[in-house]
């Protein structure tokens, strides 16, 4: 277990910290923005995710005497860094998109206003974790739609590392998913936890019967039984007549289009018309939006939803936008490389909402904030200030904050803007 965030970082951060002690600009006022230059391919939105973990690791970004021990065992920094570093402590101001909230490309997610020497260090914390939960809950959100209000679970904990298997549980929730399987998630987060049993459990047993027998006397009729390890007809038969009044079974391989059709007639004539269908084996919002005409109650989904569908990085990046120079004047700088130019200049954003509370445009101005109307709404809040941070976005207070959030905001975007096909953005973004 880590006592400090403070090396969840690149070796760079705090080589350039050095340099600039050296060359006397580490302590100019600086701006550094937070967004992603185009979202993956066929997608029309993203959705932010990560802000309460960022906060959360905020808390513990200090470099305590073992790491510095550390760092100065293995020459990382030389010796008057590694003092300026035993009394870190983020002091800046942080402003950003909600979490949960809709985000296009150019969009300035986050801002970090603070000396070069205290807002370079964050750069991999910040970029790690917004890249990855915003996958996560970019792809779960599309899940969600395909979904259209039936039931959806996050069983993805097998397919990334422990940690990261967290984040992506509170980042599906956030995104709309229902639950998750992850009971670390359900604890750190306040997540909704679900599960019953795997194929081992059926094969642990002499027979089907017995495992169903056991599973059922432990946890009652309303379980969810698992009906594929053999003979799906036979386990579903068998199933209801050792509990006429079932919550549910699940089908976890095969044309699942085809069995669940079955599986429902099969149910119903043998009078279990209550009896649920859950469905898994390795979904994903093509697979969910395949199945919208089927008789399924509920999805888990799994290796899709925590390795972001295909796209396992929002590509967010961390840029230098402003620094105030020595006469107090304020310079705007940006990138011209071929492929990577950005716009300099802190940003100011804003979406536009038309009469009818659908989302016309995301408005940003670098230096200047877009004019807006009664309908409009400001996208940056504040999240840390003079290094305080704004403890309503954390912990599960945050999350449901967050939830709440992404869930109105995507009712805001007009009906193209969900669909799964590949096309434009669902909103254009203009610039002023």
């Amino acid at each position: 277990m880590l006592n400090t965030s403070a090396l969840l970082t690149d070796r760079y951060e705090l080589t350039m910290l050095q340099a600039a002690r050296h060359s006397g600009t580490a302590n100019r006022n600086c701006v550094f923005e937070v967004f992603t230059r185009h979202l993956p391919a066929g997608r029309r939105y993203g959705v932010v995710a990560g802000t309460a973990r960022l906060l959360e690791h905020l808390k513990d970004f200090r470099f305590d005497q073992p790491t510095l021990d550390w760092l100065a065992s293995e020459k990382v920094v030389d010796s008057a860094t590694i003092d300026w570093l035993a009394n870190y402590k983020f002091t800046g101001n942080i402003s950003g998109y909600r979490e949960g909230e809709i985000f296009f490309a150019h969009s300035p997610v986050l801002t970090v206003e603070a000396t070069f020497a205290e807002a370079v260090l964050l750069e991999t914390l910040i970029l790690s974790i917004f890249n990855f939960d915003s996958s996560v809950a970019s792809a779960a959100s599309r899940m969600v739609t395909a979904a259209n209000g039936r039931f959806v679970a996050e069983m993805g904990g097998r397919r990334v590392n422990e940690h990261a298997a967290v984040a992506a549980a509170r980042a599906a929730y956030v995104a709309g998913f229902d639950a998750t399987s992850n009971l670390e998630a359900g604890r750190s987060w306040g997540l909704p936890t679900m599960g019953t049993a795997a194929h081992a459990f059926t094969l642990l047993h002499d027979t089907e019967e017995q495992a169903f027998k056991a599973q059922l006397d432990t946890f009652g009729e309303q379980t969810t039984l698992l009906v594929d390890t053999f003979d799906i007809e036979a386990a579903v038969r068998k199933a209801i007549e050792l509990a006429p009044n079932l919550g549910a079974v699940r089908i976890d391989s095969g044309d699942l289009g085809i069995e669940v059709n079955r599986v429902r007639k099969l149910l119903d004539s043998l009078g279990a018309k209550l009896t649920k269908i859950t469905v898994t084996n390795d979904l994903d919002e093509y697979a969910i939006a395949a199945l919208a005409a089927a008789p399924v109650d509920s999805y888990g989904v799994g290796t899709s939803v925590a390795t972001g569908s295909g796209s396992p990085t929002a590509g967010f990046v961390y840029k230098l936008v402003s620094f105030e120079a020595a006469d107090g004047s304020w310079k705007s700088v940006a990138k011209k490389s071929a492929m990577k130019a950005n716009i300099g200049g802190r940003k100011h954003a804003v979406r536009r909402i038309d009469a009818k509370g659908i989302a016309t445009a995301e408005v940003i101005g670098s230096e200047i904030s877009p004019d807006t109307d009664a309908n409009d709404r400001d996208l940056l809040v504040e999240l840390v200030v003079d290094g305080v941070v704004k403890t309503e976005y954390t912990g599960a207070t945050g999350t449901e904050m967050a939830r709440e959030h992404h869930k109105q905001v995507k009712a805001e975007l007009p009906a193209q803007g969900l669909r799964l096909m590949r096309g434009d953005a669902a909103i254009a973004t203009e610039f002023v």
